[in-house]
């Protein structure tokens, strides 16, 4: 049993920062990934970083490089998402998200077993 618990959400205005979290626990010993995922609405669930997260290898959507950081704390079994110069279009419910297996790198919903609720970000103008 993988229980994913996000937080760190938010308002803020354009250009500021957010860290969110996702406390991780239920895991087994062996390889997995994780990912942030968000959906705003109209839109479909999609993917904004991903990890690695035994030996740290990322992947960004091309809409958040450069702006926002994936990691993790192995001792603490927490994930983080850093997000600086925020803008508009980043409003949306932000996930974390899990799947057994460390390479490749996934991008697609339907490869992962485990999700947060949820935490909301909210970007003003």
């Amino acid at each position: 049993q993988v229980h994913l618990v996000e937080s760190g959400g938010g308002s803020v205005q354009a250009g500021g920062s957010l860290k969110l979290s996702c406390a991780v626990s239920g895991y087994t010993v062996g390889t997995y990934s994780m990912g942030w995922f968000r959906q705003a609405p109209e839109n479909e669930r999609d993917g904004v970083a991903l990890i690695n997260n035994s030996d740290g290898t990322t992947a960004y959507a091309e809409s958040v490089k450069g702006r926002f950081t994936i990691s993790r704390d192995s001792d603490k079994n927490i994930l983080y998402l850093q997000m600086n110069s925020l803008k508009p279009e980043d409003t949306a419910m932000y996930y974390c998200a899990a799947r057994p297996g460390g390479k490749p790198l996934r991008w697609s919903t339907y490869a992962y077993n485990y999700w947060g609720q949820g935490t909301q970000v909210t970007v003003s103008s």
